[in-house]
């Protein structure tokens, strides 16, 4: 005690003298900023608080508050993760003003030189984080959605974040797909606005095929799966004309698109069942090769030369 009140020969106490270092600017620009151990403390501080807050108000807001409105589940997850992102961002910046003593219209500046190199630097990472906003607000599509790209990949939406979006494939395999990539190009979503959709199932038989026969037995297989509608009822589609074959579709609609890959086996084993039963010909692809020997083709020209002769 007696160490800690003694004063030194300036007129300070160890105490005072504590405190005079960790506030001392180890970094300084006269007028625009400086950095001490304590501006750095807070910084940190203040992010941490920052995003503490966040989670306890997504938790907040998704237990207590948003179950009263009886808000989807898509729209509630958009809402929570705008609030995340607003709070940490501006927990960063008041860190920042707090961290390196500077006034906020400083850090515009700042950012308004810096966008330049972001937006030559940045392209792609910046059009991600757009595009984030764009499925996040218009919801082509949302969590829990059943979705297939354009490169035949599909599966279930498991998070949509700024930069990009989770997709877990059949085979529990997960597809991170840049945002930017489902905003520009095609992709189908099974599970967006009507659960009904219609499988065509092409079939080939032979070309001298009954074709009513054919037809009875494409129906009687349609109906015998379990997962195929009867309303709206399955139906025979002449597709085309082949070389050896006649060419028609299957038509079933099913309220499980998720399961369209399933059930389109399902169709084709109990088709290949029921063409046995009633005797319909799948015609297999021949190719008639015809040989000629080039020996034989030239001793029959000399042949014929000296007959002539």
């Amino acid at each position: 005690m007696i160490l800690q009140e003694q004063v030194s020969a300036s007129g300070e106490t160890l105490l005072e003298r504590i405190i005079r270092y960790v506030n001392y600017p180890f970094i300084e620009q006269q007028g625009a900023f400086k950095v001490s151990i304590v501006s750095l403390i807070l910084l940190i501080l203040v992010i941490c608080i920052a995003a503490v807050l966040s989670r306890y108000v997504r938790r907040l807001l998704q237990k207590r508050i948003l179950p009263r409105f009886h808000i989807e589940t898509g729209l509630q997850f958009t809402l929570l993760r705008l609030v995340h992102y607003l709070i940490i961002a501006f927990g960063v910046l008041y860190a920042t003003k707090i961290g390196f003593s500077i006034d906020l219209t400083s850090i515009a500046v700042i950012v308004g030189f810096l966008s330049v190199g972001i937006g030559f630097g940045l392209q792609y990472a910046a059009a991600d984080i757009a595009s984030g906003f764009i499925l996040l607000f218009e919801r082509p599509v949302r969590i829990g959605d059943w979705v297939e790209l354009d490169d035949g990949v599909e599966g279930r939406v498991e998070n949509i974040s700024l930069r990009s979006t989770v997709i877990v494939t059949n085979e529990n395999m997960a597809v991170i797909m840049p945002n930017s990539k489902l905003v520009q190009n095609k992709f189908i979503n099974y599970s967006y606005g009507n659960q009904l959709v219609r499988l065509n199932i092409p079939v080939g038989v032979a070309s001298e095929s009954d074709l009513d026969n054919v037809s009875a037995a494409l129906l009687e297989a349609a109906r015998s799966v379990d997962d195929v509608l009867s309303e709206p009822a399955p139906i025979v589609h002449f597709s085309k004309f082949g070389e050896s074959t006649l060419n028609l579709q299957i038509r079933v609609w099913i309220n499980e698109p998720r399961d369209h890959t399933r059930i389109r086996s399902e169709v084709n084993f109990a088709i290949e069942r029921s063409f046995r039963k009633h005797n319909v010909e799948i015609p297999n692809p021949q190719l008639d090769i015809r040989l000629r020997s080039t020996l034989d083709s030239i001793r029959s020209d000399r042949l014929a030369s000296k007959v002539s002769e």
